[in-house]
């Protein structure tokens, strides 16, 4: 039994794409989409249609909610006409109403359909924003697989992929197919293979596609320019493979200054994107001690 699982295409089409073509090649029995189809990039609408067309079910993740909520205008009114929310109304438009109740009537969770001890969710059970990371206590991760129905979860949210064996079962973080934030652009999506005796290995893989087109995208579909401050933040998060765009609110916030392009060249200038995520914080809170500072 083989089971691919991806996750965070975050409306990379060519991304998709090229895992698409991938998984044709490796004798895969299902696929399972781990959420975040959507969000961060131009081409949402491209792949909700892709995905549909695959017939690939998938679960919701927070960026789901997050354009469902602004397509319905069931968010802070300011954020309705705020520049500074322009990229996330660009995105919810894009998408338009019908592939917005598509996207809203996701399940949280999908047990596949030949393995159901294989369990698949953006975050955890608990929550699409909750992310399962290098630092997340044992504990923690030992609840994750404590229901004795499941033998592997499949999660995503952080655009890291990783593994743990734990007592209670295997937990792997499949990554990012559209946008990874572990220096190495390529799509990511995770294999899982059962062998005869119900046994498990998981298989990480990575698939080169056509990243330049994929920016030229962002100009050629009006996003990069419409977005603002953060369309241009997305776009070096794809040259990168790294995270600029929370790294930058999260400076802003600490510095009390407005998230605007004057501020973002300033935050550029001080940012190094290599960090470990403990080292950014660090590195963000003793900015943030200089600039209030003077």
């Amino acid at each position: 039994m083989r089971i691919a699982v991806l996750a965070d295409i975050h409306s990379n089409l060519r991304a998709l794409d090229a895992v698409v073509d991938d998984i044709a090649t490796r004798g895969v029995d299902e696929v399972v989409v781990g959420g975040d189809i959507v969000g961060r990039g131009p081409q949402g609408a491209a792949v909700v249609d892709r995905v549909r067309e695959l017939g690939w079910p998938s679960v919701r993740g927070n960026h789901e909610d997050y354009l469902v909520a602004f397509s319905r205008e069931e968010v802070d009114p300011d954020w309705l006409v705020s520049d500074h929310w322009n990229a996330s109304r660009w995105m919810a438009a894009e998408l338009g109403t019908e592939r917005v109740d598509h996207v809203a009537g996701l399940p949280m969770e999908h047990r596949c359909v030949k393995a159901p001890e294989l369990l698949v969710v953006h975050g955890t059970q608990s929550s699409n924003t909750e992310g399962v990371y290098a630092w997340t206590e044992n504990e923690r991760l030992d609840e994750l697989v404590s229901d004795p129905g499941i033998d592997v979860l499949a999660c995503a949210h952080t655009h890291r992929p990783l593994t743990f064996e734990r007592p209670g079962g295997l937990i792997v973080n499949v990554g990012s197919v559209g946008l990874p934030f572990n220096a190495d652009w390529r799509a990511q999506y995770a294999l899982f293979d059962r062998d005869a005796f119900g046994g498990w290995s998981v298989e990480l893989r990575k698939v080169a596609y056509d990243r330049e087109r994929f920016l030229q995208d962002y100009e050629e579909t009006g996003f990069l320019a419409a977005g603002g401050v953060t369309s241009a933040l997305l776009y070096k998060e794809v040259e990168h493979a790294r995270p600029f765009l929370v790294p930058f609110l999260k400076w802003a916030e600490i510095t009390e200054v407005e998230p605007n392009e004057e501020h973002m060249k300033l935050f550029l200038e001080r940012f190094d994107p290599t960090l470990s995520m403990k080292e950014l914080w660090s590195q963000l809170q003793g900015i943030a001690r200089k600039e209030r500072l003077g």
